[in-house]
């Protein structure tokens, strides 16, 4: 499954590069948001898969509320001269980091460790 999420992420890097897609400048701040987002939730689901917990229905709703919801904080904030984009900024930052230092454990008890066991044993 890590390494489909890897296949999509690439790909999706792969067709914005090779599409000359523009979009107006005042929607960057949002957009922003809606990417701090979005990759919270990949790197959530990495984690989970790691976990052996991964749901497939709980990634693609995390990510499209997340998405959307860092996107309307942005509006909102923007709308009413309130920096609310604070809130997305600090929670999916702070989640993105908690997440990837849970990823390193499990890859290197999964990995570094259990290879350095097996050696012990023989």
């Amino acid at each position: 499954m890590i390494i489909a999420m890897i296949i999509g992420l690439i790909g999706g890097i792969g067709l914005g590069f090779a599409f000359n897609i523009t979009y107006p400048t005042e929607f960057s701040f949002y957009i922003t948001m809606g990417l701090l987002a979005a990759i919270d939730s990949l790197v959530g689901a990495i984690r989970a898969q790691l976990d052996g917990k991964y749901n497939n229905l709980i990634f693609i709703s995390g990510f499209i509320v997340n998405a959307l919801l860092a996107g309307a904080l942005a509006y909102l904030g923007d709308k009413l001269g309130v920096p609310l984009y604070y809130a997305a900024i600090l929670t999916f930052g702070g989640r993105l980091f908690q997440n990837l230092a849970v990823i390193r454990r499990l890859l290197i008890d999964k990995y570094i460790l259990k290879k350095n066991n097996n050696i012990d044993d023989k």
